[in-house]
C-alpha cells in the first residue's frame, strides 16, 4: 500500500469516540483469539478510556478529512532495569483500511519522541500470540522480546523492549 496522509497529534478527550472506534475496528478481527476480558480491556469503554486519559499521554493519526485512522498511547514507568527511565507503549492501533500505510510508523515515532523528551532511555511494550503482523513489525523498528511472558486475562502476553539513542 502506498503511503496516505495523516496528521499525528496528542489526542483530547473529544477524540475519544473516534479512539474506541478506531480500536474496535483494529482488533475485532481477533476477537476471537482473545478472552472476552482481554478484549474488552484492550478495545477500552467510554469508561476506561478516560482512565487512560488520565494515566498516559495518549496519540492520535488524523486523516485529511478529519478521522481518527490511528492511535498510541504511552507513559513514563518505573524501570525493574537499574535507575534508568522506561517509557511504556499501550493501546496501538490503525484502521484496517489504513495498515500499511505509514501511519504505524508515524504513531511509533511520535511516542518515542515523547518519551525520550522525559528521559527515558528504555521502551517496553507487550503484545499478544494473535497479533503476529504487530510483532514484526515491533521486530522491524528495533524492539526485541525481552523472554518476560506474563498473564492478561488469562492470555499469554509478551514483552517487546527497545533502547532509545539520545
Amino acid at each position: 500500500m502506498r503511503e496516505r496522509k495523516s496528521a499525528i497529534r496528542k489526542a483530547a478527550s473529544i477524540d475519544s469516540a473516534g479512539i474506541l472506534e478506531c480500536l474496535r475496528a483494529a482488533f475485532e478481527a481477533f476477537r476471537n483469539s482473545y478472552t472476552p476480558e482481554a478484549f474488552v480491556d484492550t478495545v477500552l469503554t467510554p469508561q476506561t478510556i478516560q482512565q487512560r486519559f488520565a494515566r498516559m499521554c495518549l496519540f492520535v493519526a488524523v486523516s485529511e478529512s478529519g478521522e481518527i485512522v490511528g492511535t498510541i498511547g504511552c507513559q513514563v514507568v518505573t524501570s525493574e532495569v537499574g535507575q534508568e527511565k522506561e517509557g511504556h507503549i499501550r493501546g496501538m492501533a490503525v484502521l484496517p483500511r489504513w495498515q500499511g500505510s505509514g501511519v504505524a510508523t508515524q504513531l511509533l515515532s511520535a511516542v518515542e519522541s515523547e518519551l525520550r523528551d522525559q528521559g527515558c532511555s528504555r521502551i517496553s511494550l507487550d503484545t499478544t500470540q494473535p497479533l503476529q503482523q504487530a510483532m514484526r513489525f515491533y521486530e522491524k523498528n528495533s524492539f526485541q522480546r525481552s523472554g518476560r511472558v506474563t498473564s492478561f486475562f488469562g492470555m499469554p502476553l509478551f514483552e517487546y523492549v527497545k533502547r532509545l539513542e539520545d
